[in-house]
Protein backbone atom coordinates (compact mmCIF):
# COMPACT_ATOMS: atom_id res chain seq x y z
CA UNK A 1 0.00 0.00 0.00
CA UNK A 2 1.31 3.59 -0.95
CA UNK A 3 1.83 6.40 1.00
CA UNK A 4 0.12 9.20 -0.39
CA UNK A 5 2.15 11.51 -1.63
CA UNK A 6 0.18 14.13 -3.61
CA UNK A 7 -1.92 16.23 -1.60
CA UNK A 8 -5.48 16.73 -2.55
CA UNK A 9 -5.95 19.89 -4.74
CA UNK A 10 -6.03 22.81 -2.07
CA UNK A 11 -9.75 23.73 -0.45
CA UNK A 12 -11.48 26.62 -2.38
CA UNK A 13 -12.43 29.33 -0.32
CA UNK A 14 -15.96 30.71 -0.87
CA UNK A 15 -14.65 34.15 -1.43
CA UNK A 16 -13.11 33.51 -4.54
CA UNK A 17 -15.45 34.12 -7.56
CA UNK A 18 -16.33 31.82 -10.39
CA UNK A 19 -12.79 32.85 -12.78
CA UNK A 20 -12.56 31.59 -16.11
CA UNK A 21 -9.30 29.92 -17.24
CA UNK A 22 -8.14 32.40 -19.80
CA UNK A 23 -7.70 30.58 -22.89
CA UNK A 24 -4.48 31.62 -25.28
CA UNK A 25 -5.94 33.16 -27.88
CA UNK A 26 -2.90 34.53 -29.44
CA UNK A 27 -2.10 32.09 -32.11
CA UNK A 28 1.35 33.09 -33.88
CA UNK A 29 2.07 33.30 -37.13
CA UNK A 30 2.16 30.40 -39.24
CA UNK A 31 5.21 29.02 -41.00
CA UNK A 32 5.38 30.21 -44.95
CA UNK A 33 3.93 28.56 -47.72
CA UNK A 34 5.27 24.81 -48.28
CA UNK A 35 6.15 23.57 -51.89
CA UNK A 36 6.03 20.22 -53.00
CA UNK A 37 9.61 19.84 -52.66
CA UNK A 38 10.06 22.08 -48.97
CA UNK A 39 10.12 18.83 -47.32
CA UNK A 40 7.55 17.71 -44.60
CA UNK A 41 5.13 20.64 -42.97
CA UNK A 42 6.70 21.98 -39.63
CA UNK A 43 4.72 21.71 -36.62
CA UNK A 44 1.66 23.90 -36.35
CA UNK A 45 1.46 27.53 -34.45
CA UNK A 46 2.53 27.76 -31.13
CA UNK A 47 0.05 29.05 -28.71
CA UNK A 48 -0.32 30.46 -25.41
CA UNK A 49 -2.16 30.19 -22.47
CA UNK A 50 -2.29 31.33 -19.19
CA UNK A 51 -1.75 28.94 -16.11
CA UNK A 52 -1.37 30.12 -12.65
CA UNK A 53 0.07 33.30 -12.98
CA UNK A 54 2.38 31.34 -15.38
CA UNK A 55 2.49 31.48 -19.16
CA UNK A 56 2.40 28.36 -20.81
CA UNK A 57 3.97 29.32 -24.95
CA UNK A 58 5.54 26.18 -26.68
CA UNK A 59 7.02 27.34 -29.98
CA UNK A 60 5.82 24.69 -31.58
CA UNK A 61 2.98 22.35 -30.76
CA UNK A 62 4.37 19.87 -27.71
CA UNK A 63 5.44 16.33 -29.33
CA UNK A 64 7.50 15.16 -26.38
CA UNK A 65 5.12 15.27 -23.45
CA UNK A 66 5.49 14.10 -20.20
CA UNK A 67 2.86 13.72 -17.55
CA UNK A 68 3.42 13.59 -14.23
CA UNK A 69 0.29 12.47 -12.58
CA UNK A 70 -2.54 10.33 -13.05
CA UNK A 71 -5.24 13.10 -13.86
CA UNK A 72 -2.99 14.97 -16.34
CA UNK A 73 -2.18 11.61 -18.42
CA UNK A 74 -5.64 10.84 -18.47
CA UNK A 75 -7.19 14.11 -20.36
CA UNK A 76 -3.68 13.67 -22.39
CA UNK A 77 -5.06 10.01 -23.66
CA UNK A 78 -8.58 11.02 -24.02
CA UNK A 79 -7.57 13.68 -26.58
CA UNK A 80 -6.19 10.75 -28.31
CA UNK A 81 -2.23 12.24 -28.07
CA UNK A 82 -0.78 9.15 -26.23
CA UNK A 83 1.76 9.31 -29.28
CA UNK A 84 2.94 12.85 -28.17
CA UNK A 85 3.87 11.07 -24.69
CA UNK A 86 7.07 10.89 -24.13
CA UNK A 87 6.52 9.26 -20.65
CA UNK A 88 4.40 9.44 -17.50
CA UNK A 89 4.08 8.55 -14.05
CA UNK A 90 2.66 8.09 -10.83
CA UNK A 91 -0.67 6.40 -10.44
CA UNK A 92 -3.70 6.55 -7.66
CA UNK A 93 -5.51 3.83 -8.69
CA UNK A 94 -6.39 2.19 -12.35
CA UNK A 95 -6.05 3.91 -15.57
CA UNK A 96 -9.82 4.22 -16.74
CA UNK A 97 -10.80 0.95 -19.36
CA UNK A 98 -10.99 3.67 -21.73
CA UNK A 99 -7.83 4.69 -22.07
CA UNK A 100 -5.94 1.86 -20.63
CA UNK A 101 -4.91 0.19 -24.27
CA UNK A 102 -3.39 3.67 -25.00
CA UNK A 103 -1.65 3.50 -21.67
CA UNK A 104 0.01 0.69 -22.47
CA UNK A 105 2.04 2.07 -25.63
CA UNK A 106 3.57 5.27 -23.28
CA UNK A 107 6.65 4.85 -21.17
CA UNK A 108 6.15 4.80 -17.53
CA UNK A 109 9.27 7.10 -15.84
CA UNK A 110 8.56 6.10 -12.24
CA UNK A 111 5.86 4.25 -10.28
CA UNK A 112 5.82 7.56 -8.64
CA UNK A 113 7.59 10.95 -9.02
CA UNK A 114 10.44 10.42 -11.23
CA UNK A 115 13.98 12.68 -10.24
CA UNK A 116 14.12 15.94 -12.38
CA UNK A 117 16.94 14.23 -14.28
CA UNK A 118 15.04 11.70 -15.33
CA UNK A 119 12.80 13.78 -16.51
CA UNK A 120 15.39 15.84 -18.65
CA UNK A 121 16.41 13.10 -20.34
CA UNK A 122 13.47 12.58 -21.79
CA UNK A 123 14.10 15.83 -23.49
CA UNK A 124 10.60 17.11 -23.28
CA UNK A 125 9.05 19.75 -24.89
CA UNK A 126 5.65 19.85 -22.38
CA UNK A 127 5.30 18.85 -18.92
CA UNK A 128 1.82 18.39 -17.48
CA UNK A 129 1.10 17.85 -13.95
CA UNK A 130 -2.00 17.81 -11.32
CA UNK A 131 -0.69 18.79 -8.25
CA UNK A 132 1.93 21.08 -7.42
CA UNK A 133 3.81 19.14 -6.14
CA UNK A 134 4.61 18.14 -9.68
CA UNK A 135 6.54 20.90 -9.90
CA UNK A 136 9.13 20.84 -6.49
CA UNK A 137 12.78 19.70 -6.49
CA UNK A 138 11.51 16.34 -5.84
CA UNK A 139 10.42 16.04 -9.36
CA UNK A 140 10.18 18.24 -12.37
CA UNK A 141 11.61 21.43 -10.62
CA UNK A 142 9.91 24.89 -10.28
CA UNK A 143 8.52 26.09 -13.47
CA UNK A 144 10.67 29.14 -14.37
CA UNK A 145 13.47 26.59 -13.98
CA UNK A 146 11.82 24.76 -16.74
CA UNK A 147 11.72 27.94 -18.71
CA UNK A 148 14.97 28.50 -18.83
CA UNK A 149 15.67 25.49 -20.83
CA UNK A 150 12.85 25.74 -22.97
CA UNK A 151 10.72 23.45 -21.66
CA UNK A 152 6.87 24.40 -21.46
CA UNK A 153 4.50 23.78 -18.16
CA UNK A 154 1.09 23.20 -17.30
CA UNK A 155 -0.59 22.68 -13.81
CA UNK A 156 -4.18 21.86 -13.39
CA UNK A 157 -5.32 25.13 -12.32
CA UNK A 158 -7.33 23.71 -9.27
CA UNK A 159 -3.98 23.15 -7.70
CA UNK A 160 -2.58 26.57 -8.26
CA UNK A 161 0.02 26.99 -5.48
CA UNK A 162 -1.48 31.15 -4.86
CA UNK A 163 -5.32 30.17 -3.76
CA UNK A 164 -6.01 33.61 -6.03
CA UNK A 165 -5.71 31.83 -9.09
CA UNK A 166 -7.74 28.71 -8.18
CA UNK A 167 -11.07 28.69 -10.58
CA UNK A 168 -14.52 27.84 -8.69
CA UNK A 169 -14.59 24.18 -9.30
CA UNK A 170 -17.60 23.68 -11.92
CA UNK A 171 -18.45 21.64 -14.75
CA UNK A 172 -17.37 24.64 -17.02
CA UNK A 173 -13.79 24.89 -15.36
CA UNK A 174 -13.62 21.18 -15.46
CA UNK A 175 -13.99 21.27 -19.16
CA UNK A 176 -11.88 24.26 -19.61
CA UNK A 177 -9.56 22.59 -18.56
CA UNK A 178 -9.50 20.01 -21.22
CA UNK A 179 -10.48 22.63 -23.82
CA UNK A 180 -6.80 24.27 -22.67
CA UNK A 181 -4.61 21.01 -22.82
CA UNK A 182 -6.19 20.29 -26.28
CA UNK A 183 -5.39 23.19 -27.19
CA UNK A 184 -1.84 23.26 -26.27
CA UNK A 185 -1.48 19.56 -27.89
CA UNK A 186 -3.32 20.90 -31.13
CA UNK A 187 -6.13 18.45 -30.43
CA UNK A 188 -9.29 21.16 -30.57
CA UNK A 189 -11.46 18.93 -32.43
CA UNK A 190 -10.78 15.72 -30.23
CA UNK A 191 -11.34 18.59 -27.04
CA UNK A 192 -14.85 19.57 -28.62
CA UNK A 193 -16.00 16.62 -29.15
CA UNK A 194 -15.11 14.94 -25.60
CA UNK A 195 -16.70 17.43 -23.86
CA UNK A 196 -20.12 17.56 -25.98
CA UNK A 197 -19.85 13.86 -25.07
CA UNK A 198 -19.45 14.38 -21.10
CA UNK A 199 -21.99 17.54 -21.53
CA UNK A 200 -24.90 15.07 -23.17
CA UNK A 201 -24.07 12.32 -20.73
CA UNK A 202 -24.82 14.47 -18.01
CA UNK A 203 -27.72 15.94 -19.38
CA UNK A 204 -28.93 12.58 -19.34
CA UNK A 205 -28.67 11.70 -15.39
CA UNK A 206 -29.02 15.05 -14.28
CA UNK A 207 -32.91 14.96 -16.03
CA UNK A 208 -33.43 11.31 -14.12
CA UNK A 209 -31.88 12.89 -10.51
CA UNK A 210 -31.29 8.99 -9.62
CA UNK A 211 -30.30 10.57 -6.07
CA UNK A 212 -32.69 12.38 -5.66
CA UNK A 213 -33.85 12.30 -1.44
CA UNK A 214 -30.36 10.84 -0.53
CA UNK A 215 -28.60 11.98 1.70
CA UNK A 216 -24.59 11.03 0.91
CA UNK A 217 -21.64 10.73 3.04
CA UNK A 218 -18.42 11.34 0.56
CA UNK A 219 -15.73 9.80 2.85
CA UNK A 220 -12.18 10.18 1.24
CA UNK A 221 -10.80 8.95 3.85
CA UNK A 222 -9.13 9.32 7.07
CA UNK A 223 -10.50 6.56 10.47
CA UNK A 224 -9.20 9.10 13.44
CA UNK A 225 -11.10 12.32 12.04
CA UNK A 226 -12.52 11.57 8.46
CA UNK A 227 -11.75 13.34 5.81
CA UNK A 228 -14.90 14.03 3.96
CA UNK A 229 -16.10 15.67 0.55
CA UNK A 230 -17.40 19.55 0.99
CA UNK A 231 -19.23 21.64 -0.77
CA UNK A 232 -16.74 23.05 -3.50
CA UNK A 233 -14.81 20.49 -5.06
CA UNK A 234 -15.49 17.44 -7.39
CA UNK A 235 -17.73 15.49 -5.10
CA UNK A 236 -20.10 18.48 -4.43
CA UNK A 237 -19.96 18.66 -8.71
CA UNK A 238 -21.10 15.02 -9.13
CA UNK A 239 -23.55 14.44 -6.00
CA UNK A 240 -25.37 17.49 -7.70
CA UNK A 241 -25.25 16.28 -10.82
CA UNK A 242 -27.05 12.75 -9.00
CA UNK A 243 -29.53 14.93 -7.12
CA UNK A 244 -28.28 13.86 -3.73
CA UNK A 245 -27.74 15.95 -0.81
CA UNK A 246 -24.13 15.74 0.51
CA UNK A 247 -24.36 16.44 4.14
CA UNK A 248 -21.20 17.68 4.20
CA UNK A 249 -22.22 20.84 1.87
CA UNK A 250 -21.97 23.42 4.44
CA UNK A 251 -18.11 22.61 4.75
CA UNK A 252 -16.04 24.80 2.42
CA UNK A 253 -13.56 23.38 0.22
CA UNK A 254 -13.33 20.64 -1.54
CA UNK A 255 -12.21 18.33 1.17
CA UNK A 256 -12.61 18.77 4.65
CA UNK A 257 -11.77 16.66 7.90
CA UNK A 258 -14.53 16.41 10.38
CA UNK A 259 -15.43 14.38 13.23
CA UNK A 260 -17.37 10.63 13.65
CA UNK A 261 -19.54 12.70 15.92
CA UNK A 262 -20.98 14.68 13.12
CA UNK A 263 -21.49 11.56 10.66
CA UNK A 264 -22.93 9.73 13.44
CA UNK A 265 -25.38 12.89 13.54
CA UNK A 266 -26.05 12.88 10.05
CA UNK A 267 -26.64 9.60 9.49
CA UNK A 268 -26.64 9.37 5.63
CA UNK A 269 -28.21 6.86 3.44
CA UNK A 270 -25.83 6.36 1.59
CA UNK A 271 -21.98 6.53 1.71
CA UNK A 272 -19.37 6.69 -1.46
CA UNK A 273 -16.31 5.16 -0.21
CA UNK A 274 -13.00 6.35 -2.73
CA UNK A 275 -10.45 3.82 -3.26
CA UNK A 276 -7.29 4.71 -3.09
CA UNK A 277 -3.93 2.70 -4.09
CA UNK A 278 -3.27 3.95 -0.25
CA UNK A 279 -6.65 3.32 1.20
CA UNK A 280 -9.03 1.31 -0.68
CA UNK A 281 -12.56 1.06 -0.31
CA UNK A 282 -12.45 -2.50 1.24
CA UNK A 283 -10.41 -1.40 3.94
CA UNK A 284 -13.10 1.32 4.28
CA UNK A 285 -15.62 -0.95 4.66
CA UNK A 286 -14.26 -3.22 7.20
CA UNK A 287 -13.65 -0.01 9.98
CA UNK A 288 -17.15 1.01 9.53
CA UNK A 289 -18.35 -2.26 10.12
CA UNK A 290 -16.68 -3.49 12.94
CA UNK A 291 -16.68 0.34 14.45
CA UNK A 292 -19.14 -0.35 17.52
CA UNK A 293 -20.61 3.04 16.88
CA UNK A 294 -20.44 3.60 12.96
CA UNK A 295 -21.99 0.25 12.32
CA UNK A 296 -25.11 1.25 13.50
CA UNK A 297 -25.21 4.45 10.68
CA UNK A 298 -27.86 3.21 8.28
CA UNK A 299 -25.88 3.23 5.18
CA UNK A 300 -23.88 0.83 7.28
CA UNK A 301 -26.69 -1.78 8.32
CA UNK A 302 -28.39 -1.40 5.01
CA UNK A 303 -25.03 -2.13 3.17
CA UNK A 304 -25.59 1.11 1.56
CA UNK A 305 -21.78 1.39 0.01
CA UNK A 306 -20.92 3.31 -3.15
CA UNK A 307 -17.22 2.77 -4.10
CA UNK A 308 -15.41 5.34 -6.77
CA UNK A 309 -11.72 5.24 -7.99
CA UNK A 310 -9.43 8.41 -5.99
CA UNK A 311 -8.88 9.70 -10.01
CA UNK A 312 -12.69 10.07 -10.42
CA UNK A 313 -13.41 12.66 -7.44
CA UNK A 314 -10.62 15.24 -7.80
CA UNK A 315 -11.55 17.92 -10.73
CA UNK A 316 -11.07 16.43 -14.24
CA UNK A 317 -11.68 14.12 -17.14
CA UNK A 318 -12.62 11.60 -15.19
CA UNK A 319 -15.97 13.23 -12.80
CA UNK A 320 -18.49 12.21 -15.17
CA UNK A 321 -17.69 8.62 -14.66
CA UNK A 322 -18.00 9.14 -10.89
CA UNK A 323 -21.35 10.07 -11.87
CA UNK A 324 -21.96 7.40 -14.09
CA UNK A 325 -20.13 4.76 -11.83
CA UNK A 326 -22.78 6.07 -9.11
CA UNK A 327 -26.18 6.02 -11.21
CA UNK A 328 -25.39 2.31 -12.71
CA UNK A 329 -24.54 1.34 -8.73
CA UNK A 330 -27.94 2.49 -7.48
CA UNK A 331 -29.73 1.10 -10.36
CA UNK A 332 -27.87 -1.83 -9.49
CA UNK A 333 -29.71 -1.53 -6.35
Amino acid sequence: MHTRVPPPPSPLPRRFPLRALPLALLALTACGDQTPDSGPAPAAAAVTVANCGHTVAPETTPQRVITLNQGATEIVLALGAEEQLAGTAYLDDEISAEWADAYTRVPVLSEEYPSREAILEQHPDLVVGSYASAFTDRAAGDRESLDELGIASYLSPFACPDAADVPEVSWDTVHQQIEELALLLDREEEGDALVEQQRATLDEIRGRSPAEGLSVLWWDGGTDTPMVGAGEGGPQLVLDALGATNVFADLAGEWATTSWEAVLEADPDLIVLVDASWDTAEEKTAFLREDPALRDLTAVREEAFITVPFSTSTPGVRNVEAVQLIDAQLADG
